[in-house]
């Protein structure tokens, strides 16, 4: 009799079998939905054979959700138990306002649009699962497709290092710079209700420039966002803080002579500036409202958790 490790032919059979055509469906489609972020990483880092009509692509998908479809059979009570629960608790945040439908469905499509465009999609999947203070708060207050946001933004593009030429590679760096300036000179620090955590959507801050290191630090990172630059958020030590990815060393040494030389001579003479450099070899500028020039100096620089938003 054939045997599958402690499992007979007949028992694993059995486990496979299906019970009614929606716990097929339901299977199928949570297969599906794993397999496309798992195809994109496998997809990038795979040594792509150029077979005709992407052959090789459409095998690799394929077996992909062949094997999560096989799990999911396999273990398919247990599945079906964490689906229905899943669904509870996602019921329970959109009738109390927590985390629900929507918010998985603008969370999924949000990761699939940046893997696609990340060359390291495994990095946006690690990013959702470390554990953030107040992460998916932090995540729905950063706005970053609100008109008042993008209209903010391109006020500050427009009022500082407008007539910067020759640098159109850095092009978007310099208006993230240019809304530094806007944030940074005019951000009056004010402290969260005693005893509670408010966390200010980035709309909700541009009134009055106004809120705590997270308030500062969700509308940097929607307005920086929403001009096509990178932005990620720093826990450390209490404290939550911005950063903007400048790119290689090369791109560092350009972001040097633009701070120093050209965009922020006075507040940075005589300084250094403060990054950090991720598993990647990416450098990371330091944007902290602490901060009177893009790579200020840290008021915390240890790292206890990052949130990078793509």
């Amino acid at each position: 009799m054939m045997k599958f490790g402690n499992l007979t032919y007949e028992q694993v059979r059995s486990k496979l079998s299906i019970k009614s055509p929606w716990d097929s469906i339901i299977i199928f489609i949570l297969s599906f939905l794993l397999t496309i972020p798992f195809f994109l990483i496998a997809h990038q880092n795979l040594v792509d054979f150029e077979w005709p009509i992407h052959l090789d692509r459409i095998i690799l998908f394929l077996i992909i959700i062949a094997v999560f479809h096989f799990i999911f059979r396999f273990f398919r009570k247990i599945t079906l138990v964490g689906i229905f629960l899943y669904l509870i608790i996602l019921l329970y945040g959109t009738i109390f306002g927590g985390y629900g439908f929507v918010s998985v469905f603008e969370d999924y499509k949000y990761m699939m649009y940046s893997m696609e465009e990340n060359p390291y999609p495994q990095d946006i999947i690690i990013s959702k699962l470390l554990p953030f203070p107040n992460k998916y708060k932090i995540i729905k207050a950063i706005e970053f497709d609100n008109p008042k946001v993008r209209n903010f933004s391109l006020m500050a593009t427009s009022k500082y290092f407008k007539k910067t030429k020759g640098y159109s590679q850095y092009h978007t760096l310099i208006q993230s710079f240019a809304i530094f300036k806007e944030i940074n000179t005019n951000w009056n620090y004010v402290s969260d209700p005693k005893g509670k955590d408010y966390i200010a959507t980035a709309s909700e801050s541009l009134q009055y420039l106004s809120g705590d290191c997270d308030d500062h630090s969700i509308l940097m990172a929607a307005c920086i966002r929403s001009i096509g630059g990178t932005p990620r958020l720093i826990h450390t030590k209490g404290h939550i803080y911005p950063e903007i990815l400048i790119g290689s060393r090369k791109d560092l040494e350009v972001a040097n002579y633009l701070i120093k030389e050209v965009l922020f001579p006075k507040e940075s003479k005589g300084q250094k500036l403060h990054y950090h450099v991720d598993e990647r070899g990416q450098i990371w500028l330091n944007m902290d409202y602490t901060a009177k020039y893009p790579g200020g100096p840290f008021l915390h620089e240890e790292i206890l958790g990052a949130l990078t938003l793509e």
